[in-house]
Formats: structure tokens, sequence, C-alpha cells
């Protein structure tokens, strides 16, 4: 039995019951494939869901704001996805009037969208024989063909890409690409994969030479950036006060507490600050010190050590706002469980 064939057999009888394998529409699977960059399945589904409620249709999508965006995307991370989603919907809305491009050299010049994302929309809505390169087909392909390539390296990536697309042969493109990545999603996993049930097995170059766990080729683990956080809390007449992100840094254009950076372990260190001086100046009374709640926060590539100095005041500050008035702003999630942890009450 041919490569695809055997494949797609396993495919058929293994997948997993997904809403975006239900559908062509460009729009869905584009928005599940965003979602999905960074993101176990499991996590991402609630948010896919809850998507296309709000947004059934990219002319939908076109005519929101970046804040209602950012505050249904709030948990999942990588916020650039989201805005690059809606700069993109209203781009294509006003351009195209609102027809997603149907072609891979086209979906690519959306914003964010890259050869995986091109290829898998491609692929599965207008069956363009692109093949699908992540991680688990990477694994996956490494490991059955014993390729000992750096998958760092873009030749590695256009070798494996050609490879597979000689694969794909008279195949449907789109499910060739579903049924890769899920092979590798739940057989070919990364640390204990299920070799002993694997149909590839016996012409499995990894696996008859006893060498799995050395596939792909292991990059080196980059060191994260630590970074120490601390909020300046201010509840003033039960209202809290916040301040938008701006500049090209993590959670950009979501709203946190004013912030000094920097390494401070005494709270006189904080209240010497221009940040704290200039929101008690404006409360016009002084604030005074309640607690300090430690944080530490792990992003992909940061380690965020966050604390949140908390003080009270009978002062009133313009633009405050109550924990109600709160939950409409998108945030980091680790401001919004403080809040809720916090001032709930």
């Amino acid at each position: 039995m041919k490569f695809s064939s055997k494949l797609f057999y396993w495919y058929q009888k293994n997948k997993r019951d997904l809403p975006w394998r239900e559908t062509k529409n460009p729009y869905k699977i584009w928005i599940s494939e965003v979602i999905l960059q960074q993101t176990r399945v499991n996590q991402g589904l609630p948010y896919y869901i809850k998507f296309l409620e709000k947004y059934p249709s990219l002319n939908e999508l076109s005519l929101a704001s970046e804040e209602e965006v950012l505050l249904l995307w709030q948990g999942l991370g990588y916020y650039r996805r989201a805005i690059n989603l809606l700069e993109s919907a209203k781009k294509i809305a006003k351009t195209k009037n609102g027809v997603f491009p149907n072609t891979f050299n086209d979906i690519l010049k959306i914003k964010g969208v890259g050869d995986y994302t091109a290829s898998a929309i491609s692929s599965i809505c207008f069956g363009e024989k692109e093949v699908v390169i992540d991680g688990n087909v990477f694994r996956f392909v490494s490991r059955l063909f014993g390729i000992k390539r750096d998958i760092k390296l873009k030749s590695t990536f256009f070798f494996i890409k050609k490879k597979l697309k000689l694969l794909i042969e008279n195949s449907n493109p789109g499910d060739f690409n579903q049924a890769l990545m899920e092979f590798g999603a739940l057989q070919c996993l990364p640390n204990k994969p299920l070799c002993y049930s694997c149909i590839f097995k016996l012409e499995c170059k990894a696996y008859l030479m006893n060498d799995v766990k050395s596939y792909p080729k292991k990059k080196i683990k980059s060191f994260k950036k630590e970074r120490f956080f601390n909020y300046i809390v201010i509840s003033s007449n039960k209202k809290l006060i916040f301040k938008k992100r701006v500049g090209n840094d993590i959670w950009k254009n979501l709203y946190e507490f004013p912030l000094v950076e920097g390494e401070y372990s005494k709270l006189n260190q904080i209240v010497s600050k221009k940040e704290f001086i200039v929101l008690n100046n404006k409360l016009k009374k002084s604030a005074k010190f309640i607690k300090v709640v430690t944080v530490k926060h792990l992003l992909t590539h940061q380690i965020l050590n966050i604390k949140f100095w908390v003080f009270i005041s009978e002062g009133y500050i313009i633009n405050s706002l109550s924990y109600k008035e709160s939950v409409n702003l998108p945030k980091p999630i680790v401001i919004s469980d403080f809040i809720n942890k916090h001032f709930k009450s």
C-alpha cells in the first residue's frame, strides 16, 4: 500500500472530531489555523467556537473594534495574532469585497500568514497541492526517513516540503495534510511515540535503528529573558486605574495597571518612582499601602516576575473603573486573574 493511502486509512480510523474539519470555508479554516498557532487543540477549541459565534463571517469580523477582538482573545496569548486577523479582515472586506483569496500565493500575502497557514487553507479549501509542515510533521517525517537535519534551517524546510509533495500523489491535498498533522499529534509523539502500534514501524528508519529520540535534530534551547514588573494598583473609591500598553512589546494594546519595570524589593523604592508620584498627585491625597502580591508568569520566551503593590486612597481620579467596568477591557490574563482574586467582591 502506498504511503498516502496507508496514512489516510489510519486517519479515517483515528482522527479527532473537530469542528474545522467539517467545513471548507476559507474564513473558518483561517480562524482555526491562526488560533492553533502556538496553541494546543484542547486550549484553542473553545476560543474557535466563541470567535465564530461572535464573528461568523469575515465581513462581520471586519466591523469589529480592536478592543472587542482582544477581549475575546484574552487568555489565549500571542495577541498580535488577533490584531493581524482584524486588520486583514478589514483589508479583505475593503479591497476584495469580503471575498477570501483562493490561491496559495495570494493567501500568503495576508498579514500574519506564513507558509504553513497558506498551505493549510489553500489545500483544504481549494485543493492546491501544497503541504503543511509544523512541528508534528517535522518530527514524523524526519523519523520515518531518518532525516537528521537542523529543523531551524530553511534548507531543511524546503527539503522536507519537496519530499512530501512527491508523496501526495493523487490524494486530496487537504486530507493528506490533516492526516499528516494528526499522525504526528496522536501517534508519533515527541517523548513517548506509540511505536508499538505504528503502521509505519517496519519502514521507519529511526525505529529500526532504535534511535527515535534523536529525531528531529534537537535545536539548542534558547534561554528565557527574565523581567521584573511592578504594578502600582491604586484602589480609589472602589475603582482601579488602568493604562493601555503601547509600543512593540508583549501585550500591545492591552490594558494593565501603571507599571514600573525593574527589580525592586522595598516599598520606598516604588513610592519614589515618577509613575507613583504622578498618580498620587492626581489623587490629591496620599495613598495608603496595603500589601504586595507576588506572581511568576511564564511566557514562551520570557519569565515575568510580577509584584502588585496595592494601595488604597480616598481620593478620586478620572478614567478609573470599577470591577464590573474593567471586565470589558482586554487585559493580560495575569492582570485579569489578579483582579478576580482581589477585587471581585
